[in-house]
């Protein structure tokens, strides 16, 4: 049994009617934090620049147990409004564009240094795998920057660093999977690159387990990634085997990829290329799902299921050929 279960059949848990400040609670995570903490019966206050993103998630709690604030995390005064009688929080904050060290860097702190001050019982704050200050991505930048703030004013704090996050809706599956679904020939950048892509429920299972015990993954850096690590080529490889497609995938030599990042308009931006190049997987120098009783599930698991949308004839397409073959048989 893991803690997501035990949580839901002895319905005790610390968060039941605690009010959390989920910060860029509207985002893509966002859904999966809120789902999660919603099913403890905490209290969730969405805290995000376009809070209405988050309004699909009514119908998943009871009354007065979701309320939206419009915030603005560069602005004091803002975050000291999303926090007023919070319990705890959850900082969810992650952008490719922007002033990323202003957003991911000193906004976390801001965020820290006053739920401290506000009697803040618990803190997590979801950073990302590889956070380095000396990289040339301002986004790894922006990460190690922001743990550093964070920690400093809230020592007690939970750090999450996930790898690539999947799920149904995710921009990276179903990028990949549109691309696949359109052309007979593709490029692959960082074909070598090993990902160790973990499940967006399972990841917001760890956030919730973590905020129900601060006293004992406080002051813990976590890094999540999933059960297996596949290369950027057997990445792709999947995605086109579970549309049923066969199609040529050349690797693209790191020279050549990287230019194509620098360019306007492509969906791989210098930064996304420069983090892509070292892979993302666990060091082994940090806890990980196993230290909040999480067992991951693995990309296979929903893998055919969400690519049906992709498939030549939708749900069908997969049965006909399956058909075909046994009839080869």
């Amino acid at each position: 049994m893991n803690a997501r279960d035990h949580t839901i059949m002895t319905n005790t848990s610390p968060l039941s009617e605690k009010l959390v400040t989920v910060f860029g609670g509207g985002g893509y995570i966002g859904n999966y934090v809120a789902q999660s903490l919603l099913e403890r019966g905490a209290r969730l206050r969405i805290a995000s620049r376009n809070p209405e993103k988050a309004h699909s998630l009514q119908p998943l709690a009871n009354l007065g147990q979701l309320q939206f604030a419009r915030c603005d995390i560069t602005k004091e005064e803002n975050v000291a409004a999303a926090l007023h009688g919070a319990d705890y929080v959850v900082n969810l904050v992650g952008a490719f564009s922007g002033d990323l060290e202003e957003l991911m860097g000193e906004a976390p702190g801001t965020m820290a240094r006053l739920a401290k001050g506000a009697g803040v019982a618990g803190f997590v704050h979801v950073s990302a795998i590889g956070p380095d200050a000396q990289s040339s991505a301002a986004y790894a930048r922006g990460k190690a920057q922001g743990e550093t703030a964070v920690l400093e004013a809230f020592p007690e704090a939970t750090i999450m660093r996930p790898s690539i996050v999947f799920g149904k809706d995710d921009n990276f599956l179903n990028m990949f999977g549109q691309m696949i679904e359109m052309m007979p020939v593709l490029p692959v950048f960082g074909p070598d690159a090993k990902l160790q892509l973990v499940f967006a429920d399972d990841v917001a299972e760890a956030i919730a387990v973590a905020l129900e015990n601060p006293t004992k993954h406080g002051g813990q850096i976590f890094e999540l990634g999933g059960p297996e690590q596949l290369s950027m080529m057997q990445i792709n490889e999947r995605i086109a085997e579970a549309q049923g497609r066969s199609r040529r995938f050349i690797a693209m030599p790191d020279g050549i990829s990287s230019i194509f990042a620098s360019l306007p308009g492509t969906p791989m931006s210098k930064d996304q290329w420069t983090l892509l190049k070292p892979g993302s997987t666990v060091s082994g120098e940090h806890k990980t799902f196993a230290d909040l009783g999480i067992e991951p599930r693995p990309l296979g698991a929903f893998l055919d299921k969400w690519m049906t949308r992709y498939r030549k004839f939708g749900r069908f397409g997969r049965s006909n050929d399956r058909a075909k073959d046994r009839a080869a048989v």
